[in-house]
């Protein structure tokens, strides 16, 4: 078996949105340290081939892996995010969730991204996991990011940040959130930063989750505890004194995002207030006519992430930005399969990306059982697309050549005081190598 990547090595887990802490109890820590051992055990297998710095579609075409195994199988996520569409949106002080995080994450792309924080107001349209832990991180103190694998350029910019406030805002109501309740209660809990939350969005909704499923009610009811509830006297103490605050902002949509008297960077955005029509995930956000301007220097769009077609000889649904397919069997291609992101689109988090990479798998077994995958003579595999990669001057790095950047990086991060300290050259990993 071979691994072709031109992404960063562990992927998801090493550049998801909230940076690893190597603190015992976290998700992010005891979630991802156990895909990464049996990552590392897979690209140690004898019968595993790792390929990484290479690009498929570029630097070798899928066709030509198909001509070299049996059965490929395209893993890839969402490299571009959906836009707002909206007039101001290319002002200065406006960028992305997917480039902040990347930003943050150390991902070389993203490493002249530069972003302005020097307003005390930051809006992110979208209420996912990806805007709270962009929240998080623009909030959390200083004190416990230093702990984390954020880049230290991207801590430098931070701790000299002005933001005291975050609003997260979304088009629908708190029964539509997108987040999940672990993130929320991270948020909610974050030293230094009170939430604050309009009372009047959540009022009478205990009635109306009484028979929504289990995920759903836990996380309203949190909402409601947190908006509804009179805290006790120890939090309200702690509370008062939050330098910082965040908060959600619903049925709302964002029209323009507002420029300063010279045009130069935004200053606020304009929304449309909104009304629900219908009820639970298909409902709909209506205009009411009524607008609210809102003053901040800082917007950041997290209203999902979109992959990419990889190669034209694979087939692509440009409106859903996926690979259609079947159960991870590429439509119309035999002996092709997907999956990941780029199979189901956007959503879930690791260990829903696990169970999607099991049904591939799955049918990949099926088919090799059945005998849609003809085995009966040999593909010569690394041996073929080797000779393309030094026709073209491509040099791959190997699983162990992955491991000393890896080791570069840990002890690097030791010697700070974090987990790592994430290499976000890459010329300088490929150094590291002997490359």
């Amino acid at each position: 078996m071979g691994i072709w990547t031109v992404d960063q090595n562990w992927g998801l887990v090493m550049g998801s949105a909230a940076p690893c802490s190597g603190q015992p109890g976290l998700e992010c820590d005891q979630g991802a340290q156990n895909v990464i051992n049996a990552f590392t055990q897979t690209g140690r297998s004898e019968r595993c081939a790792y390929y990484g710095n290479v690009t498929v579609g570029r630097d070798v075409t899928v066709a030509e892996l198909r001509q070299a195994y049996h059965a490929v199988v395209l893993s890839y996520g969402a490299e571009d995010n959906q836009v707002l569409g909206i007039p101001g949106e290319n002002l200065s002080g406006v960028y992305s969730a997917r480039a902040f995080v990347g930003w943050y994450n150390g991902l070389p792309e993203n490493q002249s991204l530069q972003p302005d924080l020097s307003c005390d107001t930051a809006l992110i349209v979208g209420q996912g996991n990806v805007a709270l832990d962009v929240a998080r991180i623009l909030l959390s103190p200083l004190s416990l990011l230093q702990k984390t694998d954020i880049t230290e350029s991207s801590l430098a910019a931070l701790a000299c940040s002005k933001v005291k406030r975050v609003w997260l805002v979304g088009r629908r109501g708190p029964l539509q959130a997108a987040f999940t309740i672990k993130e929320l209660r991270e948020m909610i809990n974050l030293p230094g930063a009170r939430p604050v939350l309009n009372p009047a969005d959540f009022t009478g909704l205990e009635n109306a989750i009484k028979d929504t499923p289990r995920p759903r009610k836990r996380l309203t009811e949190l909402m409601i505890k947190t908006a509804l509830e009179k805290p006790g006297e120890k939090t309200v103490e702690v509370q008062a004194a939050a330098p910082r605050e965040w908060g959600l902002k619903f049925q709302r949509s964002p029209q323009e995002v507002l420029p300063t008297a010279d045009g130069s960077r935004a200053r606020g955005i304009r929304m449309a207030l909104t009304r629900l029509e219908g009820s639970g995930d298909s409902a709909k956000a209506i205009p009411t006519g009524d607008v609210e301007e809102l003053e901040c220097g800082l917007v950041l769009s997290s209203i999902g992430y979109r992959s990419l077609p990889l190669d034209p000889s694979v087939p692509f649904d440009t409106q859903r930005g996926i690979i259609p397919n079947s159960s991870g069997r590429v439509e119309g291609v035999p002996g092709l399969y997907c999956s990941g992101w780029v199979k189901r689109g956007p959503t879930g988090v690791i260990i829903t990306t696990m169970n999607d990479s099991f049904d591939t798998a799955q049918s990949v077994l099926e088919d090799l059982q059945v005998g849609v995958l003809d085995v009966s003579t040999s593909r010569e595999g690394f041996g073929a697309v080797g000779s393309i990669l030094r026709d073209r001057g491509v040099r791959p790095v190997s699983f162990s050549d992955w491991e000393k950047i890896n080791a570069a990086e840990v002890a690097r991060g030791k010697a700070a005081g974090k987990p790592r300290e994430k290499i976000v050259d890459p010329q300088e990993m490929l150094q590291l190598i002997g490359h």
